[in-house]
């Protein structure tokens, strides 16, 4: 029981944190570069930057990743966004990358808010705005003259795995969902890791976050929350912590305008979150097919496989032998690239 009231306790720390304003950012030293990836662009794909608008008026930012050798038939696309708090030039890129080299059109967006993306004020996050993200990328993909609108799929990494899931239920246009190493964030938000937070624990919470409130609507501004990502870990902290750490604030996966690198979420952030469960169409998805991969040994798993489980047919569940849940970020031996792609080769057609 300490554990897990532990567990909330972190939770709550990771998913209220509030990132630098954009010129803090650009102050970090570490792999600065105006086109700084986190992995090698395949020599078989060609990528370009890109922008569309949601239906609020933001204008997200994307990478549009092309296979080299693509004939004069229209392609099939897929559309990528995650982690939560992470940006287009990490693992969302690192998949897009992988499945372009496959044959596929695809593209790699900052959320609302965040990365290159317009929206203010900046470190937030929404469970209905970056929903939405996701069907205007699809927009995008569907008016794009070399993309068959009807071949659609979209990806969902981490917590935008949970959005993309409330995406393709909601638009019939996308014909395949995947989502790799998924959290459900108003779960998480709102319960707490393995749902350990009580209704007392809750309430404080929320008149927390309301006071919270008053002191923004006061001082004009927004609020940075806890940072978790600190610069060196003091040793004690669970072992997800440290797997977070090891990929965000080191070379592996560091990036400056990515959240979890370089801050966090404004004090605030969760009331969005708080009352607004995700998963509640996801039967709804169907008869269009889902795929849904998590790490054996990922603190996360419980999300995948309570999603699989209230999912309806057709659906896929891969449990990748020994990989935690930071694995699914960028270990191409661990993530399955061509389950991906037999899955969306099989589907949208």
């Amino acid at each position: 029981m300490k554990n897990i009231k532990l567990f909330s306790i972190i939770g709550m720390l990771v998913l209220t944190q509030q990132a630098f304003s954009q010129k803090n950012v650009k102050s970090v030293t570490m792999n600065k570069s105006e086109e700084h990836y986190t992995f090698q662009l395949s020599d078989k794909v060609s990528r370009q930057k890109v922008s569309f608008k949601n239906r609020y008026g933001i204008i997200l930012s994307g990478d549009l990743y092309l296979p080299k050798n693509a004939g004069s038939e229209k392609m099939s696309a897929l559309a990528v966004s995650g982690p939560f708090g992470a940006v287009k030039e990490q693992s969302s890129g690192l998949y897009a990358n992988e499945m372009a080299q496959r044959g596929f059109a695809v593209i790699a967006f900052d959320p609302s808010y965040t990365g290159e993306s317009s929206g203010e004020p900046r470190s937030l996050a929404s469970p209905e705005i970056n929903t939405e993200d996701f069907s205007a990328a699809v927009d995008f993909l569907g008016i794009q003259k070399n993309i068959d609108r009807n071949k659609i799929g979209i990806i969902g990494i981490c917590g935008f795995g949970g959005f993309a899931l409330n995406a393709a239920a909601v638009d019939k246009r996308v014909k395949a969902v995947a989502v790799s190493t998924m959290y459900d964030m108003t779960r998480v938000m709102s319960k707490g890791y393995n749902d350990a937070v009580t209704l007392d624990q809750r309430t404080t919470t929320l008149e927390q976050l309301g006071e919270q409130r008053w002191k923004d609507a006061e001082s004009g501004s927004f609020a940075p929350g806890p940072v978790l990502n600190a610069e060196k870990l003091k040793g004690d902290e669970p072992q997800f912590v440290k797997e977070y750490h090891d990929y965000y604030k080191t070379t592996r996966g560091f990036h400056e305008r990515s959240l979890n690198s370089t801050g966090a979420w404004n004090a605030t952030n969760r009331i969005s979150f708080m009352n607004m469960p995700i998963m509640t169409y996801i039967q709804e998805i169907s008869p269009r097919p889902i795929l849904i991969i998590a790490g054996e040994k990922a603190h996360s798993r419980y999300f995948s496989e309570d999603a699989f489980k209230a999912a309806a047919q057709p659906k896929e569940l891969v449990i990748v032998p020994g990989a935690v849940h930071t694995d699914l970020y960028d270990k191409l031996d661990k993530i399955p690239v061509d389950t991906l792609e037999n899955f969306f080769k099989t589907n949208l057609k």
